[in-house]
């Protein structure tokens, strides 16, 4: 994935709001990565439109979301709940930090985050080091991440038909509330971008970077690949 460019483009002092997030990928022209891997095709051959563009300001990440898909679905109504279950975009990331010992002095893996988001913005975050024992976000960490959808935030019940939507989100470095980072600015993070949809009338599970697993597993990060935010 290429390196991040410096997000800029705001009022000086001005909160940058996620619904500013598209035209500021425009007007800087970042880059869209096609979310188009058919991991599994034999049991989920369903292929909806997909594209990411990630930028960051050094203490946010920007993230927008462009999709084109035949079914909606976004009945998780609260943060923390199974949005992807829904119509559902999903970053994970694993900030890369030096080796921490723990108590018997062996490495620890950094953990990796998963922020999942549903066609409404309702927003789940957790931190782990593989997919058992995910340590949800704070309340406070998941408010503080601002969101934008081209549907609204209502609730949307199963809707069949074709559908276009668009997802942005501001994501503060303290939403990766184990790492203790407090600047995006040059950092090396392995990871993936997926779009799923676990209980639309046509299940998919599409990624950015390839997965070789004999079933649908996202928390898979042996297939993460670099990001590099630039300086």
């Amino acid at each position: 994935m290429p390196s991040l460019p410096l997000g800029e483009g705001r009022a000086a002092g001005s909160p940058l709001r996620a619904c500013d997030v598209p035209q500021l990928m425009l007007t800087h022209g970042v880059p869209y990565h096609r979310v188009a891997t058919l991991n599994w095709p034999d049991a989920y051959p369903y292929q909806p439109q997909v594209e990411v563009a990630l930028a960051h300001t050094g203490s946010s990440l920007l993230l927008h979301y462009r999709v084109s898909e035949q079914c909606l679905r976004a009945v998780a109504e609260a943060d923390g709940g199974r949005v992807w279950e829904d119509s559902c975009c999903e970053l994970f990331l694993q900030p890369l930090s030096p080796a921490v010992g723990g108590s018997d002095g062996a490495a620890k893996t950094p953990p990796y985050y998963n922020i999942e988001c549903n066609c409404a913005g309702t927003l789940l975050v957790c931190a782990g080091e593989d997919r058992h024992d995910r340590r949800p976000a704070p309340a406070e960490v998941l408010a503080g991440v601002d969101r934008w959808s081209s549907l609204g935030r209502d609730v949307i019940p199963l809707t069949e038909g074709p559908a276009q939507w668009h997802m942005a989100l501001v994501v503060p470095v303290g939403t990766f509330f184990e790492s203790g980072l407090t600047d995006l600015t040059g950092l090396h993070m392995r990871g993936n971008a997926y779009k799923c949809g676990d209980c639309l009338k046509e299940p998919h599970f599409l990624s950015l970077f390839p997965i070789a697993t004999e079933r649908p597993d996202f928390h898979r990060p042996e297939f993460f690949r670099d990001i590099v935010f630039a300086g």
